[in-house]
């Protein structure tokens, strides 16, 4: 049996963490927290929104803010996390900052994105009623030509 766990936390884009030094993973489900050690039997399971945390062989603690995701552990040994997005930290406190920055990020893209959907919304339908409000004398285009 190894004394260390290979860690991966992915998303569909990029890996965040591909670790072999890991002695112990801790995260959460919905039925609350749980603990990996090396040697630890299969597991399957849908993760909370939450932090994972693990330390490493020479002490260190890190730890991944994700929105929730799949938590897999095989062989006793290889601990996956699949998620649609993660944010890595080397603390806390540094985890909070990136998360609340990443939070601003997107809910400034996504008024951007609403803004941009009202324009393109606005401009069709003052299309359409330039088009409506056309001379009776011009030819339409659903018409076609007279056969005269």
């Amino acid at each position: 049996m190894s004394s260390t766990l290979h860690l991966t936390v992915t998303t569909p884009a990029r890996v965040l963490v591909d670790s072999d030094q890991v002695v112990a993973v801790r995260s959460e489900d919905q039925s609350g927290s749980f603990g990996v050690w090396p040697g630890h039997a299969d597991l399957l399971t849908v993760l909370a929104p939450s932090v994972v945390r693990w330390r490493t062989a020479d002490g260190a603690a890190r730890f991944c803010a994700v929105g929730g995701g799949v938590f897999t552990v095989s062989a006793g040994r290889n601990v996956s996390v699949a998620c649609r997005e993660g944010v890595v930290g080397d603390s806390l406190k540094d985890l909070q900052e990136k998360v609340r920055a990443l939070r601003e990020q997107q809910l400034e893209d996504d008024s951007k994105a609403r803004t941009a959907r009202t324009r393109a919304h606005a401009f069709a339908v003052r299309q359409l009623v330039r088009y409506l409000r056309a001379s009776p004398d011009a030819i339409s285009p659903l018409q076609g030509e007279d056969a005269s």
